[in-house]
């Protein structure tokens, strides 16, 4: 009984927690640690720049339908930039959180298994998964300045994971981000 009165003045006690840290802050170096602070969207920008890289190397694809080699980064960091002003403008995507989860696992998905698409559907997909990570970022810190911050940070962390993409364990890190999002799917 002493155990059971205890958790419930505890829980009660608790205060509500945020899905990442520096909510309060606005600033540019706020945007700059934030996709840093969720390993939600850690591990899909990883993930989209390994795959990106993956693309542009395949040799079932024609040299017409490969990506230019900044073409999806660059794709992901524009669809990202207008999911997050929709979020700053009050736009909410319903589902929002499950939709990451599931971009987290679709993207370890395409590299663990060398999805290979045309440049178009490539540009298509991670962009749309881009507008999901956007709105939420659009909603959490909803200042031009910040929003400038996390722009840049995903386009290194693109960057970082195109990096990962020449190395031959790629797809097990495939592997290993689409494990991570079936158990991101399994808590919504």
């Amino acid at each position: 009984m002493k155990k059971l009165l205890a958790t419930t003045i505890l829980l009660a006690a608790s205060l509500p927690a945020l899905a990442h840290p520096g909510h309060a802050e606005m600033g540019f170096a706020d945007g700059l640690l934030h996709p840093l602070t969720g390993v939600d969207h850690l591990l899909a920008l990883l993930a989209a720049g390994i795959w990106s890289m993956r693309q542009e190397r395949t040799e079932g694809l024609t040299l017409r339908s490969r990506p230019h080699p900044l073409m999806l980064p660059a794709v992901f960091v524009a669809m990202m930039g207008a999911g997050a002003a929709a979020g700053m403008a009050g736009l909410h995507i319903p589902g929002l959180e499950g939709g990451i989860a599931l971009t987290v696992l679709l993207t370890g998905v395409l590299v663990a298994t060398a999805v290979q698409l045309p440049a178009w559907a490539g540009a298509a997909l991670l962009g749309s998964f881009a507008v999901l990570h956007g709105n939420a970022h659009g909603l959490e810190l909803p200042h031009a300045i910040s929003a400038a911050g996390y722009l840049g940070m995903s386009a290194l962390l693109l960057g970082a994971g195109r990096l990962i993409g020449k190395l031959p364990l790629a797809r097990l890190t495939g592997g290993a981000i689409a494990a991570a999002g079936l158990g991101m799917l399994a808590l919504n």
